[in-house]
């Protein structure tokens, strides 16, 4: 289940700018071998810069934030701010990751090593 979520970024992360919350979210991404293009809230002025600037470029954007009340939030905000600039983006990636894993972390920056726990029990995949 988490593999083909990782595989849709993979495919997603072609054309859209994968918003996350700060560094070491993307450093874990970056870690399972996805290279895209990031916004990180935290490092770029929050939720209304990051969708202009997803704006100017004529991108379209993965929401990407933790499953945690802080990552709500952020998330909600993003989308707010997107949808009003009529920026395409995908919710649906963070929504899977959360029911995949909500019960072993809340966070994107663990989902590397997560990911290699449960590779290590490919019947857990």
């Amino acid at each position: 289940m988490l593999n083909g979520v990782i595989e849709e970024l993979h495919l997603l992360a072609v054309d859209h700018i994968i918003i996350v919350e700060g560094i070491k979210d993307k450093k874990a991404l970056m870690s399972l071998g996805l290279d895209a293009a990031f916004s990180m809230v935290q490092q770029e002025g929050g939720p209304i810069r990051i969708a202009e600037s997803i704006y100017e470029k004529k991108r379209k954007a993965v929401i990407l934030t933790d499953w945690d009340d802080k990552g709500d939030i952020i998330a909600t905000e993003l989308k707010r701010n997107l949808s009003a600039l009529c920026v395409p983006f995908d919710m649906s990636v963070r929504s899977r990751l959360k029911d995949i894993c909500v019960k072993d972390i809340k966070d994107v920056e663990s989902i590397d090593s997560l990911y290699e726990r449960l590779s290590k029990n490919e019947d857990c995949r």
